[in-house]
């Protein structure tokens, strides 16, 4: 097929062409996938997409390639991208690679005659630079898990786990709002992901009404803005329905009996040897102990481990500790939901296992000084637990099992049927208006009055 001035470096299966000279519709949803988390919180639209039989392509940019982060996922999930831009280097040449070969793509289908709706994930490098590629293309965007804003606790109540931690007096304040500041540029890059993202939106699909809240106060249009519930909802009953078929628990029989996860791997953490060590020496401290406890280590916490020097203190727990299981990234999400509905807490920087354990009612500790989704603790389900030191790490950790049954009772505050929800509306949105791209005279109204010339010069 013809790739007609598309990079080279895209790789393309045949079907994608097909679909960009077929007639049967005139929008060509976009899904893009990338990391880990995109791909988990992308299947669901997709599936409801097939359902609806309405035309879309799934891109990969590259960003997450190996089996354990991408491909165990897509076959889960039945995810077959129809082109990959298999971006690679530097992160600021990866961004720069997407917006470039992604743009094209978009262009290319463009004109073709397609009105190109690019759905986006959260707050990924490849969010914030696909929705780039689109806004030069003037076709805006889809945001699924729009309006993530990390909101830190004032320092004050920090300030009171080092002084005279009172479980209970935490607990309470960090359910009031008014306790909460914004402005963190943590999780690094997240946080200008998600920001710079905003204004390539034509669709916002916010999970909960705190994101709205976020977004109305940066100015965003409200008729633009739907709080749908996140889709991780779908993807956790999806795994949920299939966890009966799991052999986790053959591979890691010490799961069965309870456990406490752990992951660290967001740069803030990783960047700080301090930060790290605090986690890492808590996590060490309840092993220990005698707890069971299950480090699932990402490609930044592997490069932590050797650069802060660990690397042997690692081999000899694990060696010696059976109740420690060491394990990077698990390929399949089905395995991850079967275990966690063991777990007693998850202890995690995780943004979407955050989500994750709301969803199922297992109680949270962000290993954190703040939150992207602090509205799943300020519902009671999730604890801050800001890495200023061992000690602090380890009170919040063990306050959350011993008052689990009181994070459990936390409501699930992530929608029903999200996905379903995000679909209807974007498709009404394009039933009204023909686009999600808007000019001010077309926001406006203008150009319904009689007076309006109609034509517009293609760039």
């Amino acid at each position: 097929m013809k790739k007609e001035n598309l990079p080279n470096e895209i790789t393309f299966k045949d079907i994608f062409f097909e679909k960009a000279e077929s007639s049967d519709s005139q929008f060509m949803h976009m899904i893009i996938i990338a990391s880990k988390p995109d791909i988990i919180k992308q299947a669901p639209l997709i599936m409801d997409l097939k359902k609806r039989k309405v035309p879309f392509v799934v891109a990969h940019t590259g960003q997450h390639y190996d089996w354990n982060y991408s491909g165990g996922l897509e076959e889960e999930f039945g995810i077959n991208p129809d082109f990959n831009l298999n971006i690679k280097g530097a992160t600021y040449q990866k961004t720069a690679q997407i917006i470039e070969r992604l743009g094209a793509v978009i262009d290319f289908l463009q004109k073709k005659g397609k009105v190109v709706i690019p759905y986006v994930h959260g707050d990924t490098s490849t969010c914030m630079a696909a929705s780039n590629a689109a806004y030069a293309n003037m076709a805006a965007c889809v945001h699924v898990e729009a309006g993530l804003r990390t909101m830190t606790p004032k320092k004050e109540i920090l300030d009171s786990l080092i002084s005279n931690f009172d479980f209970n007096s935490f607990y309470e304040a960090l359910q009031i709002e008014k306790n909460w500041e914004r402005g963190s540029v943590e999780p690094f890059p997240e946080q200008f992901n998600t920001r710079a993202a905003g204004p390539a939106i034509g669709y916002h699909a916010a999970p909960v009404k705190l994101n709205r809240k976020h977004l109305k106060a940066e100015g965003y249009y409200m008729d633009r803005v739907f709080v749908t519930g996140n889709s991780v909802v779908d993807a956790t009953k999806f795994a949920q329905d299939r966890a009966a078929n799991s052999k986790i628990f053959e591979k890691y029989p010490v799961l069965k009996n309870g456990f406490i996860r752990f992951c660290i791997h967001r740069r803030e953490n990783l960047n700080s040897k301090h930060r790290f060590f605090a986690i890492f020496e808590a996590m060490e401290k309840l092993i220990k102990e005698g707890k069971n406890i299950l480090l699932i280590s990402l490609n930044g916490t592997e490069q932590a481990i050797d650069f802060y020097g660990l690397r042997e203190k690692v081999k000899e727990l694990d060696q010696k500790y059976s109740n420690f299981v060491y394990s990077l990234v698990w390929p399949y999400y089905t395995d991850v939901i079967a275990a966690m509905e063991k777990a007693t807490v998850c202890a995690t920087d995780s943004g979407s296992m955050q989500e994750e354990m709301n969803y199922m009612g297992i109680p949270c500790v962000t290993l954190r000084f703040n939150s992207d989704r602090p509205e799943s603790v300020m519902c009671g389900g999730n604890l801050i637990a800001p890495p200023i030191g061992k000690d602090v790490v380890l009170s919040i950790i063990r306050a959350a099992e011993e008052h689990a049954d009181k994070l459990k009772q936390a409501p699930k505050i992530y929608g029903k049927n999200p996905s379903k929800k995000i679909i209807k509306g974007v498709l009404g949105v394009l039933e009204k208006e023909g686009k999600l791209f808007r000019w001010e005279h077309e926001r406006l109204g203008y150009n319904k009055l009689p007076f309006w010339q109609e034509g517009e010069m293609k760039w």
